[in-house]
């Protein structure tokens, strides 16, 4: 049964809004060569083999007395691009090798001295999954239409999603898993604590009793 029009077009309007919360837009300041290191960073989590484009588009121009650099890297330390000197659009591609949290860091630096208040903006789009693919690129060549198009990427979408929602059950069975293990050892190391206390208490006893009893006390 063929969806209405008029839903087919909402539920594209939803994911076209969904994908564009992920642009952010803000103003790096400068920093002195001889000031302390500073970075921006934008976190994200991404799956083991995801792919992920990160599009960053600064202002200015080169010579303009500032340094735009960026950085990408994940938690466990694999290093995605460190692309120097960014002005202009500036576009990454790259498939993580872990599930991690990967940070896209930028840093500006003054090369003039003599600058009032010194920046630049940054427009970040960060592209995960279904929403990094070339749509328009895989419709042409595979000659869909518009509607197949969007309905095949919110498949894709929602896949993704199972996806991640299986990957939480699971990490939530492994910690219910831990923690059951940690109750269970703190159970037994309380029950042999008593133990031992109940076995010391009754040597005192027998030991004090033999004391007084060799000291004609008792």
């Amino acid at each position: 049964m063929a969806l209405p029009r008029a839903l087919l077009q909402y539920i594209c309007g939803l994911v076209l809004l969904i994908a564009s919360v992920n642009a952010l837009k803000f103003d790096l300041q400068a920093r002195g060569p001889n000031d302390k290191k500073t970075e921006r960073c934008i976190r994200n989590f991404v799956a083991k083999d995801t792919l992920v484009v990160v599009t960053a588009t600064v202002s200015g121009s080169k010579g303009d007395g500032m340094i735009v650099n960026m950085n990408i890297v994940d938690n466990v330390g694999n290093e995605y691009g460190k692309p120097k000197d960014v002005v202009g659009e500036k576009r990454i591609v790259f498939t993580p090798h872990a599930d991690a949290a990967f940070d896209v860091c930028f840093e500006n630096i003054m090369t003039h001295s003599r600058m009032n208040n010194p920046s630049r903006h940054v427009e970040l789009d960060i592209d995960i999954g279904a929403d990094a693919k070339d749509w328009s690129a895989i419709q042409a060549t595979e000659k869909l239409k518009p509607v197949e198009t969007e309905l095949r990427r919110i498949e894709e979408s929602i896949a993704e999603i199972v996806r991640e929602m299986d990957y939480l059950r699971a990490r939530e069975q492994k910690l219910r898993d831990t923690n059951e293990s940690t109750n269970t050892r703190v159970k037994w190391f309380g029950i042999g604590t008593t133990m031992l206390l109940i076995a010391l208490w009754g040597w005192q006893i027998m030991y004090l009793r033999a004391y007084f009893r060799s000291k004609h006390l008792i």
